[in-house]
């Protein structure tokens, strides 16, 4: 593939990695903006769950480096900075997105006296994770793209796969599979959401794609070392994602739904084009 810089500009190197992993996190911002526009998010919602998202990104980004270092080091027994996990990623990111939104909507809304960072959001972070999770698997796929070009997360040799130069030989194109599962992914998750009007679509994808990752590992030829005996260190975490999914099902029905504003139901916010015109 394209291990490679594509070019470069003095000694700034561009990689096709680095082009799907930026072309993912535009697309994912792109469809959250159509997403809260098209369920009638007003605008300081959108405004604060985007910029959120933006923080809980650049966070989610250290903790995948941090995550494959701590990997490395199982493996090898040093720390290496640089490449990265994604399951430590979406651990971080979601994480620190959680934290952030509770901080602000309990904690800091509440007693600021500051308009700006005063709480007049139509709708909650529950209405918004049933779209999220598609979201999240656009980035992904592009990010499984950009792995396919580099080379890396390749999985074992076989004669029918494909030729990597960093692995040598024909391996199992581990990454194109994961790519094409996450497109379809997505796709399903969209459907349910916007014509079935299906709001676990966050437990959905952790049950999915937990059950997807660990089934894939067996492929894999990247060896991390392991937490447990027997199982890899994704696959540890692909079983703690299953049962979060699975419990995410339980608390949606019992406590989140009952905490939803459905923005989609209020008086439009959106502004029509003659009426901003006439301003």
């Amino acid at each position: 593939m394209f291990p490679g810089p594509l070019f470069s500009i003095g000694n700034l190197h561009v990689y096709a990695y680095g082009i799907c992993m930026a072309v993912g996190i535009i697309a994912c911002f792109a469809f959250l903006l159509w997403a809260f526009w098209y369920k009638n998010f007003n605008e300081e919602c959108t405004d604060k769950m985007l910029f959120l998202g933006l923080i809980a990104t650049a966070i989610g980004i250290l903790f995948a480096m941090l995550f494959q270092s701590v990997y490395n080091y199982i493996e090898t027994g040093k720390f290496t900075f640089g490449s990265m996990t994604f399951i430590g990623g979406l651990i971080g990111g979601v994480s620190s997105y959680l934290i952030f939104y509770n901080l602000y909507v309990y904690v800091v809304a509440p007693r600021t006296k500051i308009k700006a960072l005063q709480n007049n959001m139509n709708a909650s972070l529950t209405d918004a994770l049933p779209f999220i999770p598609i979201g999240i698997t656009i980035a992904h796929a592009f990010g499984r793209l950009g792995c396919t070009f580099a080379g890396c997360c390749y999985g074992k040799e076989a004669d029918w796969g494909i030729y990597f130069a960093t692995a040598g030989t024909k391996v199992i194109p581990t990454q194109l599979f994961e790519c094409i599962f996450l497109v379809i992914l997505s796709v399903v998750m969209a459907v349910l959401y916007f014509k079935f009007k299906f709001n676990c679509n966050l437990g959905l994808y952790l049950v999915a794609y937990g059950v997807w990752r660990f089934i894939i590992e067996f492929f894999r030829n990247d060896d991390r070392g392991s937490f447990i005996p027997g199982l890899s260190p994704s696959q540890f975490w692909c079983i703690i994602m299953v049962l979060a999914g699975i419990g995410y099902f339980f608390l949606y029905k019992y406590v989140l739904k009952a905490k939803m504003k459905h923005p989609e139901l209020q008086p439009s916010v959106r502004k029509k084009k003659g009426e901003e015109e006439s301003k």
